[in-house]
């Protein structure tokens, strides 16, 4: 009569009771050799384990989606400085020369010819006075295009940060998967090698030798899949966050975080989220590119001042140098264009309506992900608390069919499907658990609040506005400021 043994198994997400049956005294050193591994593991695991919050900083520092979404963002800085060029004047210098050969025949009938070498030297300012009001609200729209983009900014961070959880998570998880069917094949394996002995005393039939390794064959597949899973996850893991894993720490709740009522999340998500914020904005730079559209129907004023001198440029051969200077105003007065500026005016406003009714969408899908987020974080901790009654149960049913089938009350099969029920339990508490988690930071993304600043992770929050105020009032140079 075997022994029956149980120890805790703890692997990231989950924590297992497991039971195994030890027929022998070879078997009980086995399961004991296994033990003191397994021991040891769990005892060297949390030094070298890797928390949540260290991924989320290494992937919000170094992954590559944030990172060009940020050069982006940089280049939309770029859209002011340029609109500001339209208040400044426009400086031009030019320069001509060559080789000229001329002949004028004068009026007694006689020849002159010469060769000259002509050149030409000028400088030209031009600055405009008015255009319409274009200059000012093209400045005010690439404004509004830099704050939209900040809040794509965000928004992708936000994204970027959910999937380094999830991929996070699933890792753990898998690897808990994996664990478990690791001590399913081994309780299985156990189970064969005691039916074959039983059969050999003649307890049991040829049945049940084939139910049982019909079940450790299918244990052996479930173990294999698991581990092309754990791969998959691992992979993914690797690039989203810079780094394969390595030991991985179970997450803290965020619980504290998170609204305590569902009007409360909707009314943050309409106040913080960052995907309304950016399309508030794009209203605003359709409705300015409106404006800037309208400016065509305008008048032009511009005054430009020209100093220039000319040598041997006179075909005439009369003067050697010509120097000049000269300050003109030009008014522009559009009267008809063949219909291209009204046109542009009708087109500008049809895209002001097709942003105003984006920016209602975009609210209405963020209302829906708030809900749909929040009802699956609660049903997360419903399910998570039915999967491990349900681990715990499994255990005691087991337990109980191993000492019945130990008396002759049950048989091989009943151990088997007991197993088989425990493990499935085992991994679906595996899932809830993965589930809890995910769900908990899909909800603090859909009221637009996971960021740096709130899960309080240890590094600089970036701030796209550092770069701007560089290059903002930048009247020229070719290099690149740092940012942030």
């Amino acid at each position: 009569m075997g022994l029956e043994w149980f120890f805790v198994v703890r692997n990231g997400l989950a924590s297992m009771r497991v039971p195994v049956s030890v027929p022998s005294a070879s078997g009980r050193l086995c399961v004991a050799a296994g033990l003191a591994v397994a021991l040891c593991a769990l005892t060297a695991a949390p030094a070298a384990a890797e928390n949540l919050p260290e991924v989320l900083v290494r992937t919000y520092q170094g992954n590559p989606t944030l990172n060009a979404e940020r050069a982006r963002q940089r280049g939309t800085d770029e859209g002011v400085p340029q609109a500001l060029a339209g208040y400044r004047p426009q400086i031009v210098a030019t320069l001509s020369s060559g080789l000229m050969a001329v002949r004028v025949l004068l009026p007694d009938n006689t020849v002159q010819t010469a060769n000259l070498r002509p050149w030409t030297i000028g400088i030209t300012v031009s600055q405009t006075l008015f255009n319409g009001f274009k200059t000012a609200n093209t400045v005010r729209q690439s404004e509004a295009q830099v704050h939209s983009g900040r809040e794509a900014l965000r928004n992708v961070g936000q994204g970027v940060l959910l999937d380094a959880v999830t991929a996070y998570t699933n890792v753990l998880a898998n690897q808990s998967l994996v664990e478990a069917q690791r001590i399913n094949v081994t309780f299985l394996r156990e189970t064969l090698g005691t039916t074959r002995k039983r059969f050999d005393a003649g307890d049991v039939t040829p049945t049940d030798v084939a139910q049982a390794e019909a079940r450790q064959s299918r244990g052996l597949a479930d173990l294999n899949s698991a581990e092309v899973n754990l791969a998959i996850s691992q992979a993914v893991y690797a690039q989203v966050t810079g780094a394969p894993p390595g030991k991985l720490a179970q997450p803290d709740s965020i619980d504290r975080l998170l609204p305590r009522a569902r009007e409360e999340a909707l009314a943050s998500a309409r106040k913080d989220h960052p995907a309304i914020l950016a399309a508030m904005y794009d209203t605003d730079v359709a409705q300015l590119g409106t404006k800037i559209a309208e400016s065509s129907l305008w008048p032009n004023l511009t005054v430009q001042g020209n100093v220039q001198r000319s040598r041997d440029t006179d075909t005439s051969l009369t003067t050697t140098q010509i120097d000049q200077a000269s300050v003109l105003g030009q008014l522009n007065v559009p009267i008809y264009d063949g219909g291209l500026a009204t046109s542009q005016i009708r087109q500008a406003k049809e895209m002001a309506m097709q942003s105003r009714i984006v920016l209602q969408l975009v609210r209405d899908q963020a209302r829906t992900a708030v809900e749909a987020a929040w009802v699956t974080h609660e049903g997360a901790k419903v399910a998570l608390s039915a999967a491990e009654s349900e681990v715990r149960s499994a255990n005691v049913a087991l337990a109980g069919v191993q000492q019945e089938a130990q008396a002759g009350q049950r048989t091989t099969l009943d151990v088997l499907n007991s197993q088989q029920d425990l493990t499935a339990a085992r991994a679906r508490l595996i899932g809830a658990q993965r589930d809890r988690v995910i769900a908990a930071y899909t909800l603090l993304s859909a009221v637009g609040r996971l960021d740096v600043k709130t899960l309080g992770l240890s590094t600089p929050d970036y701030a796209p506005e550092v770069h701007y105020h560089q290059v903002r009032d930048a009247w020229g140079g070719l290099r690149t400021p740092s940012g942030q």
